[in-house]
């Protein structure tokens, strides 16, 4: 960390609050954003860590529209249910606020007001498109159509979530609106742009010369954003829900939600100062302060382009240092979708899996998608938590305790003589605090966690190669010596696994009865002094069975059975008969009296049928659906009159009624109660 930083700003990107928090927005943001935060906060940096519920985007307002109440009861719920979904999770922001606050509405209206006044802006009358049936100009999340890059179906007006394409809606194939679906017209309306291709040269010199050392992810997206040149970009927007706009004659209008949203972290910060009594200026304005955005990679532009520009035109505010974003995290092998339920809902793995919050955050961490897509799965899940945290560092923390109580009363004993696996092991657990935070300043998480869990690894090995059991009667000062160096690793784990395990290192923490760590203790050999004495053990990780896994899996794939039915498509109605077309059908109760399947046929059955009338053969095709067996003695309704005809060679004499369900099962039509043979169907 440069000398000269005095101060840290950490953002983590503003969740819409219009649904509650799933795993991909956890690994992709707030899990790495809580773990720099922590070993920052160890590292005794002065450091502030904002965030806080969007609660002014178009997607507030279709959820609003879609349950029948208003944006402002959309807002409460979620607001409420991601705040408290967080503190559970223990993501520890200074202060989670929402952009409803009157902080910052004042905020975000003052700032475009100063940007007017300094003439940042280009007043535009242009054509936009509108619901003529909901009498509404269109925000740009109001209007889908067909991506005219990779010809997805469902692309919003502003950007594709297939390829990730930035778009405006003029650039949509077949645009519909959303809260019609009817095609929307152009009508004239007027519009304050920011005009980015203003800032184009000093953003190509700011971030293509002056950030290559940013994520080749982050580094890439932006430099081909800039080389496509940029273009003047609408900051205010047709709706009724939002910052209104602060100027004379804007009624309707309020501040596109990419101008509002990011100020949203300077109106948390001011709410915070005001709450603890510091000067909120100095961590947004200044040389001596380190901005840091965590962000998924769908934002990269608004954040790294847009935003930054904003705050250049504004001049004195601090611009970002890093943009560390992370790619999409999957669920097993698809992508996660809120919208069919395709996700693990932080809220819902609460109350599901209670006590496993670090093991959700160590999963995450070590699948973080730092650099591509990565994958999710309940089967891993279990391995890691199975294989890493029980077996390596919860087996090796309750060694070390255990035989520290059975052989020295749960004191710390005194380390005599050190052999050359001592020394190795000392001189190998001094390097491990450098090299975790290394990889956690360099936003490299995932080296991170796994050096932290190499770490306990060191420990495990220690003691299976020492074997202090197989000592202890021959020569207890050397078993000494080695529970001795197992409890300082095992003390170091508590200050180095925080960041990651903050839950199972307070437990650590209360085993070896010691007060929280400054990152810069640990390494040291002589953290707990000789005759310290430890709590009993207790399980830091309990295994998961296959039984917990199941059960979350099974879950997932009745959602994946439900989307899969809901996207089949009713058979459509076929041409119209007259009602003598009807009439001519006899259509009467049978019993089924034989059935057998036919030879050389997967789907017929040969059934014998007492009609009332007569006793009959009847072919159908529900051999795939139905045993001979089980439909013995069955009532059917059969179409009596329907002309014979041979199949597979054998005389079928009518057609019984069946009904397809949309996903091809089939079911009997029969009389809600027994009729006589041979009743009539009218």
């Amino acid at each position: 960390m440069s000398d000269h930083i005095k101060r840290y700003t950490v953002t983590a990107a503003l969740p819409y609050a219009n649904g509650p928090v799933h795993i991909g927005h956890l690994a992709g943001v707030y899990v790495p954003a809580d773990i720099f935060v922590r070993y920052m906060r160890a590292k005794r940096r002065d450091i502030k860590f904002v965030c806080g519920s969007d609660e002014h985007g178009v997607p507030i307002t279709i959820r609003a529209k879609k349950e029948g109440v208003t944006p402002q009861q959309v807002v409460d719920k979620y607001h409420e249910m991601i705040k408290n979904s967080f503190e559970r999770f223990g993501i520890t922001f200074d202060i989670y606020s929402r952009t409803s606050s009157d902080t910052h509405h004042e905020t975000a209206a003052d700032l475009f007001k100063q940007l007017y006044e300094h003439d940042k802006f280009v007043e535009r009358s242009t054509e936009q498109y509108f619901d003529e049936e909901a009498q509404q100009f269109l925000a740009d999340r109001y209007i889908i159509g067909t991506c005219p890059r990779c010809g997805y179906e469902e692309a919003y007006g502003d950007q594709c979530e297939s390829c990730g394409s930035s778009l405006s809606p003029s650039e949509l194939i077949n645009p519909r609106s959303t809260l019609s679906g009817s095609k929307p017209v152009l009508k004239e309306t007027k519009h304050w742009y920011f005009p980015l291709d203003q800032y184009e040269d000093w953003l190509k010199e700011w971030i293509i010369e002056g950030h290559k050392e940013w994520k080749s992810n982050v580094y890439g997206q932006c430099k081909s954003w800039i080389d496509q040149g940029l273009q003047p970009r609408a900051m205010t927007r047709d709706l009724d829900w939002g910052v209104k706009v602060p100027l004379e004659n804007s009624e309707g209008k309020v501040l596109y939600v990419w101008f509002d949203a990011p100020i949203g972290y300077i109106s948390a910060t001011k709410d915070l100062a005001a709450e603890e009594g510091f000067d909120w200026e100095p961590y947004w304005k200044g040389n001596d302060t380190k901005l840091i955005h965590f962000i998924g990679k769908d934002n990269i532009v608004f954040h790294c382009i847009i935003f930054p520009s904003i705050l250049k035109a504004l001049g004195a505010y601090t611009l970002p240092d890093n943009v560390p974003a992370n790619e999409f995290l999957n669920l097993e092998g698809n992508k996660i979708s809120t919208s069919k339920n395709w996700a693990v809902w932080l809220h819902e793995f609460l109350e599901e899996l209670p006590g496993k919050e670090d093991v959700l955050r160590y999963v995450l961490c070590a699948n973080a998608p730092e650099t591509k897509d990565n994958d999710f799965t309940w089967k891993d899940f279990q391995a890691r938590n199975n294989n890493e945290l029980v077996a390596i560092f919860g087996n090796f923390v309750n060694r070390a305790i255990v035989l520290t109580h059975k052989y020295f009363e749960g004191k710390l004993p005194e380390r005599g003589d050190l052999t050359g696996i001592d020394q190795e092991v000392i001189d190998k657990l001094k390097n491990f605090p450098a090299q975790i935070g290394s990889s956690i300043e360099n936003y490299k998480f995932r080296d991170a966690l796994s050096s932290m869990i190499d770490l306990a690894r060191l420990g495990n090995k220690y003691l299976a190669d020492t074997e202090p059991w197989k000592l202890i009667k021959e020569d207890k000062e050397r078993v000494g010596t080695i529970l001795n160096i197992s409890l300082q690793i095992a003390a170091n784990l508590s200050i180095v696994s925080e960041p990651f395990l903050p839950f199972s290192a307070v437990r650590l923490r209360e085993m070896l009865a010691v007060a929280k760590y400054l990152w810069d203790d640990a390494g040291s050999i002589d953290l707990l002094p000789v005759g310290h004495r430890i709590q009993k053990a207790s399980l830091l990780f309990e295994k998961i069975e296959d039984s917990l896994v199941t059960g979350q899996i099974g879950k997932l794939e009745n959602t994946k059975k439900q989307n899969e039915l809901a996207a089949l498509e009713v058979t459509p109605q076929k041409d119209e008969i007259v009602f003598d077309d009807f009439v001519k059908m006899d259509i009467r109760t049978a019993t089924i009296k034989a059935a057998e399947k036919v030879e050389k046929s997967k789907k017929l059955l040969k059934l014998r049928l007492d009609t009332g009338i007569d006793e009959r053969t009847v072919v159908s095709g529900i051999a795939e659906h139905y045993d001979p067996d089980a439909i013995l003695g069955k009532q059917v309704c059969v179409l009596v009159n329907l002309a014979p005809r041979k199949i597979m060679g054998i005389e079928s004499q009518g057609m019984i009624l069946m009904a397809e369900n949309i996903d091809g099962s089939l079911s009997f039509i029969k009389p809600e109660k027994v009729i006589d043979n041979g009743g009539m169907i009218n």
